[in-house]
């Protein structure tokens, strides 16, 4: 596979993508779940849920079929993330680059923190990384002489439907590109209309799913905004300089200004004015502050072109300059920390990721002491990673199924006794409708991390004076 002569550097992309897979098997096993594993490998079968499409939710129980532990959730991030690493090489070869180009794009990106720290869990951005690198990789081929790849990024974005509706914002960025730069010949074809056709077809159910309910995901993104963008859009340009790290800034900023040259804007240009609306987006929507980093990583692709050509055969000192990124990004992204020692650490601050994997299984067995206490109660958590820890940990210590009323659970759960175990803040909402609530614990995951679990409350409330079908609907709610 080559073009224009340019030969695609097997070797040192398939050895780029195995460190990566290695590194992310390796550190698979570490401190324990994340909030949005345990809620996916919790949520029953649908078309689809309130707050997301099912693709995610799917490969979490379809893990633990091979065993119900977080190693085995995340082998499907890995995979995912592992073929991003590839894609993106691929991209770096399609935009020109040659052997040592690609080297930079693959071995930058496989020890980079973005997909480092998305492959070490199973996330809905996790499976987003190789779909949308894949999106952009058929849209690239087909305004480069290859028209017919419209239909391959057409089943990528109908398929992308499953996972996240993200993929529309992104085809929209690329779209006005190529109005602002071109090549507009490209949308003048019949190609890009069938590969419309395609995605809508493949993606039907899915279409078919959100009209019949409001447009769910719609709600989801009004819900994260309200309650994230003032945060979101602070966050945003600081991560656009770390996630893929400081020693790779240069080469992404070089790729955005090599994709508006002269003699290549009206070619490839429409990638960098993609990025610009891309980001755009993200910072109107304030839903969250990654999403601009998907298309940050093709201006890294793009740079590794022009870097590339100056390099010769090898990588030149720009070896050094990656493996000092790793290093970071390994201990940023993996459980290089012990648990015990975490707290002690900024890295719980510095990414939330972190944090959110530490502290369950003690949580759930706080909660089952309370419970024993607490007597014939209803669990009702104030969140769906608290709800996904006692689904998962709670039946080895005689827990009922939780409830909650966060995002999709509250559609598919309720409670039905007069006394409810709450965990975490929810108990102020029901206090009105209770004769009591009384604190009987605290959470406290013993390694002084500060997650948003650590230090909420365990209360139990009784005497409920108001039926459970009037007061469900106050508790739903969306984040």
């Amino acid at each position: 596979m080559s073009r224009g002569g340019t030969p695609v550097a097997r070797g040192s992309i398939a050895a780029a993508a195995a460190v990566h897979a290695l590194l992310l098997s390796i550190g698979s096993a570490g401190y324990g779940y994340h909030r949005d594993e345990l809620y996916f490998r919790m949520l029953p079968p649908r078309w689809s849920y309130l707050d997301q499409p099912p693709l995610a939710p799917f490969l979490a129980r379809l893990t633990t079929h091979l065993a119900d532990e977080p190693w085995a959730l995340r082998i499907p991030a890995t995979l995912a993330s592992t073929l991003a690493v590839v894609l993106l090489a691929l991209l770096t070869h399609r935009l020109g680059g040659g052997i040592a180009a690609q080297r930079l794009a693959a071995w930058g990106y496989a020890v980079a923190a973005f997909p480092l720290m998305l492959g070490h869990l199973l996330l809905t951005s996790t499976i987003d990384l190789p779909i949308l690198l894949g999106v952009v990789l058929m849209v690239v081929k087909a305004v480069d002489g290859q028209p017919k790849s419209w239909l391959a990024a057409g089943v990528l974005a109908g398929a992308a439907a499953y996972n996240r509706l993200l993929v529309v914002a992104l085809l929209a960025s690329l779209v006005a590109g190529l109005l602002a730069l071109g090549p507009r010949a490209t949308l003048r074809m019949p190609w890009p209309w069938l590969g419309a056709l395609a995605a809508l077809v493949v993606a039907a159910p899915q279409i078919a799913y959100q009209a019949g309910h409001d447009w769910p995901q719609l709600r989801m993104g009004q819900a994260l905004s309200e309650n994230n963008a003032s945060e979101v859009r602070i966050l945003i340009l600081p991560m656009l300089l770390v996630m893929l790290g400081p020693p790779l800034v240069w080469i992404w900023v070089r790729g955005f200004r090599w994709l508006l040259d002269r003699e290549r804007r009206h070619r490839f240009g429409f990638l960098a004015v993609g990025f610009g609306a891309f980001l755009i987006f993200a910072l109107a929507t304030g839903a969250q502050p990654h999403y601009p980093v998907h298309l940050l990583s093709v201006l890294y692709a793009a740079g590794c072109v022009p870097v590339g050509a100056r390099l010769g055969a090898g990588l030149g000192g720009w070896r050094w300059a990656i493996l000092a990124n790793g290093l970071v990004s390994v201990v940023l992204a993996l459980p290089v920390v012990p648990a015990t020692r975490l707290g002690a650490t900024p890295l719980p601050q510095i990414s939330q990721l972190v944090g959110d994997q530490v502290g369950w299984e003690r949580y759930v067995e706080q909660v089952a002491t309370a419970y024993r206490r607490a007597g014939d109660a209803d669990i009702l958590t104030s969140n769906y990673g608290e709800a996904g820890a006692v689904a998962r940990f709670g039946p080895a210590y005689g827990l009922p199924a939780p409830v909650s009323g966060h995002n999709a659970l509250a559609d598919l759960t309720m409670p039905t006794r007069d006394r409810v175990l709450v965990v975490g803040g929810a108990w102020r909402d029901l206090a009105p409708a209770f004769a009591r609530c009384e604190r009987v614990g605290e959470l406290d995951n013993g390694v002084d991390v500060d997650n948003e679990e650590q230090g909420e409350e365990l209360t139990l409330c009784t005497g409920r004076t108001r039926p459970w079908a009037d007061l469900w609907p106050h508790l739903a709610h969306l984040d």
